[in-house]
C-alpha cells in the first residue's frame, strides 16, 4: 500500500528556501537591511566581512519581526516564531546573535530578554562565547549556565538582592536543559516574565522527551504572574489569546521562539509540542530540480532531507570486525592521514580503542568523552586545533554542533545507526565551505542497512573504497604486540 504522508501545514510545505553554495552566495555585510553600525564594525574587527547565505536571509527577519523595539511586534502584532534548518557549519549561531544584541541594545532596565538553551556544556559554551564578542562594550550582560560552577555561584551571577527586591544580573542566558531548570524552580529573583527570545539551537534533540518537559517550564515561568507588589501591571503578560480591548489596552513583551537545527523535525506532531506561532521556515534542506537538455524539468530527488556541506566528499570500507583496527591505524599511518576525528559508538569502544592506537605508538592521539572534565575537553580540542594531535576518538554526545576547527577527516570507526547521527558527524568536517573527507567503516552484514538508510535519506554519492588485505599486512605484527601489551596494562 502506498505511504501515508502526514499532512504538511503549510509552513513546513513551503519554507523560505535559502541557497546551499555557500562560497557562491556570500553576502557582503553592508548589504544586509537593517544591522547597526556599532555592529558592522564588530564584525570586521573580527575578520567578517560577508555572511553566509543562511545569515544573509535570517538576520533581516528577527530584525523586522522587533522593528518597533522590543515591546511589540510589528504593527503591534505579535512577532511571528522562526525556524531554521540547515546544514552543520553554515553559520546558525551568528544568524540569532546578532539581531538579538542589536534589539537589546537600547534596553534601560537588566532582565533577562533572550535566553538560549543547547543540549550540551560544550555548545553552551561556544554560544556565549560568540554573545561575548557582540555585547562586549555594550553594557548587556551575558551569563552562561551549565553547572560548571557551583550552583550558588550561579545564583549570584543571575540575580542580586537588594533592599527593594531582586534585581537581574542577565540580559542574556545561554543554558543546558538541567541547570536551567533547576534556577527556574529554586533561584529567588530569577524571572522569565520579560523574558522576549527563546532561542532552541540544535532543536530536534531538545524537542526529544526528556527535554520537553523543559521547554514546557521556560514558557510557563515566562507568562507566570508576578507576586511582588513592585512590579506593576503594565507588563503584565497574559498567554497569547484573542485580541480584546482589555489585552491590547497595555503593552506586552512578546515571547518569540526561534529554532535551529541541521536536521529539523518534519514531523508535525512534534513540532506541534513546541506550540509555535504562524511559524516561518527557513530551510537550505531541499532538492533542486535539474533542467534536462530539452528544457523540460525533472524533479531530481524529491525525499532529499538532508543537506551535506557543499565540500564533503563521502567514502565507506566494507570490512569485518578484526580488520578495523588495523584500518584506522593504516589510514593514520601508512596513508598519513591528518587532524582526524574518528566516531565510535560507546565511551567504552572510544576509552578501548584509545588505549589501543597508544600503546601502537605513531599516531599523536586523544580521546574526547565524558569521561573527560569539561576543562580537559578545552584542552585536548585546542591540541587538535593546533595540530598536535592528530586523531581525536569521540563519542556522538560530546561532539554534537561542536565546532573543530580544521578537521581533514571523519572516521566513522562504527558505523552509525540512524542518518541524523551520520549527518552531524560527517558535519564535523567541510565547515563554512572548506573541504573535507568523511570514511565509514561499515561490517558487511551492516553494509545493506548502511546503504538503504543513505539511500533514504536522499544521500547519493558515497563512494565505496575497498582497502586490500595486502595493504594491512605490515601493521599486523606490531599490532598483535599493542595488543599483549594493551591486556596487561589493562590487567
Amino acid at each position: 500500500p502506498p505511504q501515508v504522508q502526514p499532512f504538511l501545514p503549510q509552513w513546513l510545505a513551503q519554507p523560505k528556501l535559502v541557497q546551499k553554495r555557500i562560497k557562491d552566495n556570500l553576502v557582503p555585510i553592508r548589504e544586509v537591511p537593517g544591522i547597526h553600525p556599532r555592529l558592522l564594525k564588530k564584525l570586521q574587527m573580527n575578520g567578517i566581512e560577508s555572511f553566509f547565505p543562511v545569515q544573509a536571509e535570517v538576520i533581516p527577519a528577527i530584525l523586522q519581526s522587533a522593528s518597533n523595539g522590543y515591546l511589540m511586534g510589528q504593527g503591534g502584532y505579535r512577532p511571528k516564531d522562526i525556524c531554521v534548518s540547515a546544514p552543520t557549519g553554515s553559520g546558525k549561531t551568528l544568524s540569532f546573535v546578532i539581531p538579538i544584541v542589536q534589539v537589546l541594545l537600547d534596553r534601560v532596565v537588566c532582565r533577562v530578554r533572550a535566553l538560549v538553551v543547547l543540549p550540551t556544556k560544550e555548545l553552551a559554551q561556544q554560544v556565549s562565547k560568540v554573545f561575548n564578542i557582540y555585547t562586549d562594550g555594550t553594557g548587556l550582560k551575558v551569563v552562561l549556565i551549565t553547572g560548571q560552577k557551583s550552583f550558588a555561584k550561579e545564583q549570584e551571577m543571575l540575580v542580586q538582592k537588594k533592599v527593594t527586591g531582586y534585581c537581574s544580573l542577565a540580559d542574556i542566558v545561554v543554558a543546558t536543559p538541567g541547570r536551567l531548570t533547576d534556577h527556574i524552580s529554586q533561584t529567588p529573583g530569577f524571572s522569565l516574565t520579560q523574558l522576549r527570545f527563546l532561542i532552541i539551537d540544535e532543536a530536534d534533540r531538545m524537542i526529544d522527551d526528556m527535554h520537553q518537559n523543559c521547554l514546557n517550564q521556560i514558557v510557563k515561568a515566562a507568562f507566570q504572574v508576578e507576586n511582588d507588589s513592585g512590579s506593576n501591571m503594565l507588563f503584565q503578560r497574559t498567554k497569547p489569546g484573542p485580541v480584546t480591548a482589555a489585552s491590547s489596552c497595555y503593552p506586552q513583551i512578546p515571547l518569540q521562539k526561534l529554532l535551529f537545527s541541521a536536521t529539523l523535525t518534519q514531523d508535525p506532531e512534534k513540532l506541534q509540542q513546541l506550540d509555535l506561532f504562524q511559524p516561518r521556515l527557513f530551510t537550505s534542506v531541499y532538492s533542486e530540480k535539474k533542467t534536462l537538455g530539452d528544457g523540460t524539468e525533472t524533479e531530481q530527488d524529491t525525499t532529499k532531507k538532508y543537506t551535506l556541506p557543499e565540500g564533503l566528499s563521502q567514502c565507506y570500507v566494507p570490512c569485518d570486525l578484526n580488520s578495523k583496527p588495523l584500518l584506522l591505524l593504516h589510514f593514520m599511518l601508512t596513508m598519513k592521514f591528518t587532524r582526524v576525528l574518528c566516531f565510535t559508538n560507546s565511551r567504552e569502544a572510544s576509552h578501548r580503542l584509545f588505549l589501543l592506537v597508544q600503546a601502537f605508538a605513531g599516531v599523536t592521539v586523544a580521546e574526547f568523552s565524558s569521561r573527560l572534565s569539561p576543562n580537559e575537553r578545552q584542552r585536548t580540542m585546542k591540541e587538535f586545533e593546533q595540530g598536535k594531535i592528530q586523531l581525536l576518538i569521540s563519542t556522538d554526545a560530546t561532539a554534537r554542533g561542536i565546532d573543530i576547527k580544521g578537521v581533514n577527516y571523519v572516521i566513522n570507526y562504527d558505523a552509525p545507526q540512524f542518518i541524523r547521527t551520520y549527518i552531524h558527524r560527517v558535519g564535523r568536517t567541510a565547515r563554512a565551505g572548506k573541504a573535507g573527507v568523511a570514511f565509514s567503516l561499515v561490517l558487511r552484514i551492516q553494509e545493506r542497512r548502511f546503504l538503504r538508510m543513505l539511500k533514504d535519506a536522499g544521500i547519493q554519492d558515497v563512494k565505496k573504497h575497498p582497502v586490500k588485505g595486502n595493504s594491512l599486512k605490515p601493521l599486523v605484527q606490531q599490532y598483535e604486540e599493542a595488543l599483549c601489551k594493551l591486556e596487561k596494562t589493562v590487567k
